[in-house]
């Protein structure tokens, strides 16, 4: 259901989540394509299709996203959806970013903390399955280059997702239709899910599996790992977090006057040395990006419609990997992620409403489980399949680069960070009665140089919650914490010199 105004009083608790979240992948990612291969191939033949506004502000030398220096920007803003979002015109069409409270200053797509990005996928009658990135820029100025076109044959369906890199997004309508024009889900009535929506995701995830019952649409199984464990997907206990499944790959140029690009290699080319490169944090990119290659893995991926066809990973193809392939225990967004509360406290509604928008089966479904969230919390710190997979892989992992060199000194030092955060935010401690099981030690800076595992944990209690095969504690609801975690360092080491980075507005 579609949601244009959220009080502060309704949003889902965010802030203390944020220190963590923000550096799930480096904002070095502006500094240059230093993480991303550079996307190579020829774009399609270009033809956007701007809003007035647009055209008027392209027709001005004064119009210019360069932002203001700002102290501290404001985390929440409002993208507005154009008209026909499905349609391949509606694609085309750049979306545009604006302050939810213009009273609490501007928002600006390049501003990395600000940052909203825009990933699209089109599955065709016969199985074919394309990935296409809607364009965002800020709010009456133009893009740096002209949207490609997108194409969506007839009979295609097209499904939508969205990610910030602060902390609430509010979808608005561009007209008065917009947004039911594209079935998009910004939350539930009186709150939001914070740095995720979606538009036409339900009917997308129910087209792809009828092709695939029919053998036309292929979604290859995960393969095998270094580690002899299958490949992990985003379903997969040693890959999520406190908030699993949300934002998602999709990255834009920046140009030097602060106006935005679809990445691809006619752009690059056209905007010179100076345009950075703009990444939204997520579960996805460091999964494709990070986990994969360290693992020996190789995620599903499809033809970038917006990149001349370059083969790219997405949000909907993880997705559908993890549905075809993921093992027991299934790691389903549960009843304590930040981003399915309500006033704090657990939404059976909010929870199925985001399940929805990644193709997960509803809470009491025969797949579904019950979205417990002491089980969840069991499972991801005391199971052989959730962060203990994380430190049996130490070796392969930590001779992986860290998405976020300013943070952690390698993969795994970032994973195990990303783990005691998640421990806090989902309230384990709470619901588990036990302390936190990850330690870190940090150098200069805080860089988290090395971390332990407490061994041992939690009984759980019999039963077993379906979608994981796993024993849980029934009917365990409680609301998680949002209290900071303080990494507590059991020793000092000197940390390695790395390139001084700005704190990454990321998700996942």
């Amino acid at each position: 259901m579609p949601r244009n105004n959220v009080t502060p009083s309704s949003r889902t608790p965010r802030r203390h989540a944020r220190r963590w979240k923000k550096s799930k992948i480096s904002l070095a990612l502006l500094a240059g394509p230093a993480v991303l291969a550079a996307v190579a191939g020829s774009v399609f033949a270009a033809g956007s299709h701007p809003s007035p506004a647009q055209r008027r502000a392209a027709g001005s030398p004064k119009a210019s996203a360069r932002p203001t220096p700002a102290a501290a920007p404001d985390p929440n803003c409002t993208l507005v959806v154009p008209d026909r979002p499905l349609t391949a015109r509606g694609l085309a069409t750049p979306y545009e970013l604006l302050a939810t409270d213009p009273a609490k200053g501007p928002c600006h797509e390049a501003r990395p903390g600000q940052a909203a990005f825009v990933e699209a996928a089109v599955l065709t009658r016969d199985g074919t399955l394309t990935v296409y990135h809607p364009l965002v820029i800020d709010h009456g100025t133009a893009p740096a280059a002209p949207p490609v076109r997108a194409s969506v044959p007839d009979g295609a369906i097209v499904g939508i997702w969205f990610g910030f890199n602060g902390d609430h997004l509010t979808l608005k309508a561009s007209g008065a239709r917009s947004l039911a024009q594209g079935a998009c889900v910004n939350g539930v009535p009186g709150s939001d899910f914070g740095q995720f929506a979606y538009c036409n995701a339900p009917a997308f995830f129910q087209a792809a599996r009828t092709q695939i019952a029919a053998g036309r649409l292929v979604v290859p199984v995960p393969g095998t790992a270094k580690d002899g464990l299958p490949c992990p997907t985003t379903r997969d206990f040693s890959v999520v977090d406190q908030d699993g499944s949300d934002n998602v790959v999709t990255r834009y140029l920046v140009g030097a006057d602060g106006r935005t690009a679809q990445s691809n290699a006619a752009n690059k080319a056209a905007l010179g040395g100076t345009a950075k490169d703009l990444a939204n944090g997520s579960d996805n990119l460091l999964l494709t990006q990070f986990m994969d290659p360290a693992l020996g893995c190789t995620p599903f991926t499809a033809p970038d419609q917006s990149a001349g066809g370059q083969a790219t990973s997405a949000l909907v193809l993880d997705e559908l990997s993890a549905a075809a392939g993921q093992k027991a225990p299934i790691a389903l967004v549960p009843q304590n992620d930040p981003m399915t509360l309500v006033d704090g406290r657990a939404s059976t509604e909010k929870t199925d409403a985001y399940r929805a928008g990644v193709g997960m089966p509803p809470i009491g479904s025969a797949d579904g489980g019950n979205g417990n969230g002491a089980a969840y919390c069991t499972t991801l710190f005391h199971d052989p399949a959730g962060i203990r997979r994380v430190f049996a892989d130490r070796a392969l992992l930590a001779a992986a680069p860290s998405p976020d060199p300013a943070m952690a000194s390698n993969l795994f030092t970032f994973l195990a960070a990303r783990g005691r955060q998640s421990f806090t935010e989902l309230g384990c401690d709470r619901l588990l009665g036990t302390a936190d099981p990850v330690t870190l030690t940090t150098g200069a800076g805080g860089l988290v140089t090395d971390a332990a595992l407490a061994e041992g944990g939690p009984t759980p209690a019999s039963g077993r919650d379906p979608h994981s095969a796993r024993p849980w504690a029934p009917n365990a609801t409680a609301t998680p914490a949002t209290a900071t975690t303080t990494a507590t360092a059991s020793c000092s080491a000197a940390p390695t010199a790395q390139p001084s980075r700005p704190a990454r507005p990321g998700n996942g």
